[in-house]
């Protein structure tokens, strides 16, 4: 049976509770997220989105409340981040001077989760194996967005967490991706967390959380 994150009184600290609630998330007494589940946070600009996957993912520890983890939570960051969480951030965080490839092999040589050939299969599936060796500075958002997507591939998890990660995509291409990412998901029996500033049915989600009412 997969584990679940335990969110306790959960609300960053530069926010205060007139502003978060109501909410289903923040300052809940208790609120489980299934390892092998798939959730849509769905709020407005500004609402603590980004924040939260942040707390999740050990990057914000500028919150109260707690969060507790199936694995244990003296387990190093560094650990965590390797082998439980994979997330693509909204601001992509890919290196610019580094080309499509490279931003995505430099994940990968720390994990050795996928070859060379299942990676540049990755990109040729999202339109994107002519753009290998193009800088990253150099491609669109949205080609820049399929990047960083196959890069958080490109790793074990239990848990994927995304950004608003189509948000400079039409729609072919949103499906597509969806596509890659169903797959992994399915073969690492992993769950999804996923930010949205409407309501989507990109995956097919088990729960929607609000985080503003």
């Amino acid at each position: 049976m997969a584990g679940h994150l335990s969110l306790k009184r959960v609300i960053p600290t530069y926010m205060s509770a007139e502003e978060v609630l109501p909410s289903e998330v923040y300052l809940q007494e208790d609120v489980r997220l299934q390892l092998d589940k798939r959730y849509l946070l769905l709020a407005q600009s500004g609402d603590g989105k980004t924040s939260l996957l942040n707390i999740l993912y050990g990057n914000n520890r500028h919150f109260h409340g707690s969060v507790d983890y199936p694995w244990g939570n003296s387990l190093a960051v560094d650990s965590v981040r390797k082998e439980k969480f994979s997330y693509v951030f909204q601001d992509l965080k890919l290196f610019p001077s580094l080309t499509a490839l490279e931003n995505i092999q430099i994940k990968n040589a720390l994990t050795g989760h996928k070859s060379e050939e299942e990676i540049l299969g990755m990109l040729e599936r999202v339109g994107l194996k002519h753009k290998a060796q193009t800088l990253a500075a150099s491609l669109s958002l949205g080609q820049r967005q399929r990047v960083a997507v196959i890069r958080a591939l490109c790793q074990p998890f239990q848990m994927l967490l995304l950004d608003e990660p189509f948000s400079h995509l039409d729609a072919e291409n949103s499906t597509i991706l969806v596509g890659l990412i169903q797959e992994e998901l399915e073969k690492q029996r992993a769950g999804l967390i996923m930010t949205s500033l409407s309501p989507s049915n990109v995956f097919d989600f088990d729960q929607i959380l609000k985080l503003s009412l």
